[in-house]
């Protein structure tokens, strides 16, 4: 008798722990398909990044913001003569 509950006793944890294994591997292989969507998002903000900071650099060069000052805001470049430079 004592032989048969050992023998059900051992199986009983080779099967709890075989379905442990199984829950442990299934649970990892959601979590690596969860980090592997994360990076894919995560390439998708480095690449609009790049691209806003190519907008800011072309957006903020000297002769883009001189053209809209002319042609947007109709500013003009005073007179020589009317500049006053103020020494430090």
């Amino acid at each position: 008798m004592a032989r048969f509950f050992g023998m059900s006793l051992l199986a009983i944890t080779l099967v709890i722990s075989a379905l442990l294994v199984i829950y442990k591997k299934y649970n990892s292989r959601l979590i690596f398909i969860d980090i592997q969507k994360q990076e894919k998002i995560l390439d998708q903000y480095e690449v609009a990044w790049g691209q806003l900071q190519l907008e800011l650099t072309t957006l903020s060069e000297q002769n883009r913001v001189e053209q809209v000052a002319r042609e947007q805001l109709r500013l003009v470049l005073p007179a020589r003569e009317k500049i006053i430079y103020i020494k430090p």
